[in-house]
């Protein structure tokens, strides 16, 4: 094989890789545009009149993650199966994103952190790397950090809105989603770094809990769960 063949041979393949990674940058802008639309669904939580309707909120979120199924469905066969990391860039920072915003719906139904298999069900994905497209661990606790930051808004908002009780319950969530964290071995720079975050939000929280505490606002909040 002469030279130019040769060269003529690795355009060929450089073509087709650019075409894969181009069919994946289509899918992915779609997913960052329904990611947006959940997120401004559940961005009403936040506001005055948010906190009675956040069944109403999730459901419509919930009926969002249908068209986030179909069009992680149409991703997983724009590349061989077998070379997830070798693409995972492309939608990393949109299936965090995903993560966090299923975690934010769960955590409003039921105050709970969601697992890393409900997030895989949630996106229609799987849990096993060797069952090929899956949730990366780490990606998955991008997510949850995501939402401490989320809850921090939250807890602080739910103040102004006259629901005391919530930024007691929200701290006793952060508190004890810190502790899961400190017992992790974080290697991933970036995930560190965010980790790092973490404990700005613990004590944003902390701090709203204090300032209901020297209000009284705090035995008003345990007088109403009674």
């Amino acid at each position: 094989m002469s030279v130019s063949e040769m060269f003529i041979t690795l355009q060929g393949v450089l073509t087709a890789d650019q075409d894969i990674r181009e069919e994946i940058r289509k899918v992915v802008q779609m997913l960052e545009q329904t990611a947006r639309e959940i997120l401004t669904v559940l961005q009403g939580v936040h506001q005055g009149s948010g906190f009675q309707d956040i069944p109403k909120k999730c459901q419509k979120a919930r009926e969002h993650f249908g068209t986030v199924r179909t069009q992680l469905a149409s991703l997983k066969i724009k590349f061989p199966s077998d070379q997830y990391y070798r693409f995972h860039e492309h939608w990393r920072f949109v299936l965090q994103r995903l993560v966090f915003l299923a975690a934010f719906v769960v955590y409003l139904e039921t105050e709970t952190l969601v697992t890393r298999e409900a997030v895989t069900e949630i996106l229609g994905i799987e849990a096993d790397r060797e069952r090929g497209f899956h949730l990366d661990i780490e990606d998955y606790l991008s997510g949850v950090l995501t939402l401490a930051s989320e809850l921090s808004r939250l807890a602080v908002n739910s103040v102004t809105a006259g629901d005391y009780s919530r930024p007691l319950r929200i701290s006793a969530f952060i508190n004890e989603l810190d502790s899961g964290f400190r017992l992790l071995n974080l290697k991933n720079d970036s995930l560190r770094k965010r980790y790092d975050g973490l404990k700005y939000d613990v004590k944003k929280i902390e701090e709203v809990v204090y300032d209901l505490s020297i209000r009284g606002l705090n035995k008003e909040a345990g007088g109403g769960e009674k």
